[in-house]
């Protein structure tokens, strides 16, 4: 059965550029619209405030008509979200480009393309991880490597050894640690393998 055999709803457009230079009318050009959603944004800029008026606006028996699938979703796994979220109220989606029409989670092609959908976003969140440990593993050997930000900055790095040094050298042993964590906002394992680095740091120049 046909997409618009079934559906008695209102046909609402969601268009999504990158760049406030593309022309917003060439996605849906000459498709019949009851009303049109339309996203603006950058690499800098992905909040896409349109996208959930869209998706609050709609009701059973309407249906989405959007340009291509990458118009949609940002990735595989943001498509396949949202392609579930939008059936789920019982609303159509149609995609222009790839002429994709899907009438609701239990039609055979939907399952098909929720299925596809499924497996190259796994696919791709193992390939993404897979080149991430690649770059470390480079970085690594060319020794460009670096650790991230440390748990302690460095300001606080200085309150607790001024702590340190008003405690008569005992390099914190006396000290109420809890109380100082939270005065700090560290959790006190992050204080006391720090303390541990310190007394390391002091033995070893002792000897």
């Amino acid at each position: 059965m046909d997409l618009e055999e079934v559906n008695k709803g209102k046909r609402i457009g969601y268009i999504r550029v990158s760049t406030v230079g593309q022309n917003t009318a060439r996605q849906l050009e000459g498709i019949p619209l009851d009303k049109t959603f339309t996203d603006h944004f950058t690499g800098k800029v992905l909040e896409r405030p349109q996208l959930q008026l869209m998706l609050d606006y709609i009701r059973e028996d309407d249906v989405v008509i959007v340009h291509s699938l990458d118009r949609l979703g940002r990735n595989n796994k943001d498509l396949l979200n949202l392609v579930d979220q939008i059936l789920s109220k019982k609303v159509g989606i149609e995609f222009v480009k790839e002429n994709i029409k899907l009438v609701s989670k239990s039609c055979p092609m939907t399952n098909l393309l929720l299925s596809v959908l499924g497996a190259i976003s796994q696919f791709e969140v193992e390939r993404n991880r897979e080149r991430q440990l690649e770059g470390i593993a480079i970085a690594k050997r060319e020794g460009k490597y670096k650790t991230g930000r440390p748990a302690i900055s460095s300001r606080k790095q200085e309150a607790i050894k001024e702590v340190i040094k008003n405690d008569s050298n005992t390099l914190g042993k006396s000290i109420n640690k809890t109380k100082l964590a939270q005065e700090l906002e560290i959790s006190r394992f992050t204080l006391y393998k720090y303390l541990s680095k310190i007394e390391k740091k002091e033995t070893n120049e002792r000897k």
